[in-house]
């Protein structure tokens, strides 16, 4: 038995035969041309073959995934628009009278390799988007069409890595799981493979050495383990955690429609975080009482321009109107530090994480912010919302934001725009400057929701993205966990109600200790959402 370790992606654990998965497109060989035109009309019909396969790809994902997991396919149809990859395969055709095939090979090398080398982890993960989208130009030179992975039982796919085309055309029936020697667990791939609920465990270093046709294989996706040719032992313990899992979904699917309440009456509201229209129903089928974190920033973050007002709203409503009466926070934009979009064309930062992120863009650039505040106040008109600040540290800026809401919904209504009667308005305490003055931020707004994510990072000082970060990444700290109280205090003495969206939310070790503190509200990932009630209503 050999056991390997990589990064899980979640899904459970499974047990079968390895599949492996060797790409076979080798060297391309280059060879003259006495036809560069020829060359290039080849290289037009390929284009607009892929165009196709992708627009099928993206109808496909979306109905099997969800809207979210379905945008890859857009971004590798803006790739192939790309003036800068088509222009590097023309100029090799025609300057250097080489065959098209190895023109797209040289070009995939070149950009996946400037990608690879870029410090944005986002960025990095674009190098297997060009390669994806090469592969596809050369099947399609070479003939071999769009012939997806095939198997004729279930596997457990192991392979160097897997593109979001390969991974979204799997049939969900005859794949156990998959292994990738490289990836990580931020990649579109895995995206996917949670979205579709496929055990994954990505960046499993060594696998290609160790893995043989057809052995048989234990993976657990939530540690990231993975066992060849298990022995006993192993097998008995997956078997174990897989019926666990079976019966914990069994016992938690009868809390639906329950109260989260504990058996002294005490109420708790659970709220569900989400990114996208896709997510919706995840979040009704596990019961969530509304959406406590609606991620606008996807929108920009999947786009390559400023999202329109028509776009933000069209999907804004389709949300809204998806959780049929139950309210909807909208948090503002939110890029900066970690989420970068290229045509914000933000300056580099030394310290982006302390730099001009979040509500700081939004008042330094009112057109955009009031572009997205339209969109919200119109989705308002199908059913409840709020809209809360991020990254709030003074009155100044609440009072600067607010003052901009309210000039946006009078705009609406002398437009004649059907608008939210009333939405409420909060801000994230994620700061230590905001936990400190939030007895005077209650008093100007109808909530509070507590990122504890960025709250535990501005705590103690130190970067949550940091790999390195270990045991000095303490959420349990008694400073985080003292700024938690306080705020919830001040809410409730200034007459709003407090709520808390970051990772702790799902932290069931702590649920007994944030009702003592009165929070109100709970917003966490759709699964997180039963666990937390079974656990509130075992309270006394």
């Amino acid at each position: 038995m050999v056991q390997l370790q990589g990064k899980g992606t979640g899904g459970g654990v499974a047990v079968g035969s390895v599949y492996l998965l060797r790409k076979g497109e080798g060297q391309i060989p280059m060879h003259r041309t006495e036809d560069p035109a020829g060359e290039l009309r080849q290289l037009e019909a390929a284009l607009q073959t892929a165009r196709g396969q992708l627009g099928r790809l993206y109808e496909s994902a979306r109905e099997r995934a969800g809207e979210e997991s379905a945008q890859v396919f857009q971004i590798h149809q803006m790739m192939l628009e790309d003036e800068d990859y088509l222009e590097a395969i023309r100029d090799a055709v025609t300057q250097e009278g080489c065959n098209v095939q190895w023109a797209v090979s040289k070009a995939s090398q070149m950009f996946s390799q400037m990608f690879s080398s870029m410090e944005d982890a986002y960025m990095r993960e674009r190098a297997a988007d060009v390669e994806d989208i090469s592969r596809r130009l050369l099947r399609i030179l070479s003939g071999s069409g769009d012939a997806g992975i095939r198997f004729d039982a279930p596997v457990i796919l192991a392979a160097e890595d897997l593109s979001p085309s390969e991974t979204v055309q799997l049939d969900q029936e005859k794949i156990l799981a998959f292994l990738t020697e490289k990836g990580s667990d931020n990649s579109h791939t895995a995206i996917l493979a949670r979205t579709m609920g496929i055990p994954a465990v990505v960046g499993v270093s060594g696998l290609l050495k160790a893995v043989e046709q057809g052995m048989e294989a234990g993976v657990d996706g939530d540690s990231g383990a993975v066992w060849l040719s298990p022995d006993s032992v192993v097998l008995e313990t997956l078997g174990e955690k897989a019926a666990l899992q079976k019966e914990q979904k069994r016992r938690l699917a009868r809390l639906r429609g329950l109260p989260a309440q504990t058996q002294s009456g005490r109420r708790m509201m659970l709220y569900a975080n989400i990114g996208g229209v896709e997510d919706v129903q995840a979040a009704l089928s596990n019961d969530a009482e509304g959406v406590g974190l609606f991620r606008t920033e996807f929108l920009y973050l999947q786009s390559r321009t400023y999202p329109t007002e028509e776009e933000q709203f069209a999907v804004y409503r389709k949300v809204v109107q998806g959780m049929d009466g139950r309210r909807v926070i909208f948090r503002t934009l939110d890029i900066g530090a970690d989420k970068q979009a290229d045509y914000f064309q933000l300056e580099a930062e030394e310290n982006p994480a302390m730099g001009v992120r979040a509500i700081r863009i939004c008042l330094e650039r009112p057109d955009l912010f009031r572009t997205q505040l339209r969109a919200i106040y119109r989705a308002g008109a199908y059913g409840p919302v709020g809209i809360m600040f991020p990254m709030i540290t003074s009155l100044w800026e609440l009072q600067e934001a607010k003052a901009h809401c309210e000039a946006v919904r009078q705009e609406l209504i002398e437009e004649g725009i059907p608008v939210a009667e009333k939405a409420e308005i909060g801000v994230m305490i994620e700061t230590p400057a905001a936990a400190l003055i939030s007895g005077t931020l209650a008093a100007h707004v109808d909530f509070f929701s507590i990122g504890t994510n960025d709250l535990t990072q501005y705590t103690l000082a130190l970067d949550r993205q940091n790999s390195k970060a270990g045991r000095f990444y303490d959420p349990h700290h008694p400073a985080v966990l003292e700024l938690i109280r306080i705020s919830a205090k001040a809410a409730h003495e200034g007459g709003a109600w407090c709520g808390i969206c970051g990772e702790l939310a799902a932290d069931l070790s702590l649920t007994e200790q944030f009702l003592d503190w009165g929070i109100d509200e709970l917003s966490v990932s759709p699964g997180g959402i039963l666990p937390l009630k079974e656990t509130i209503r075992s309270l006394p």
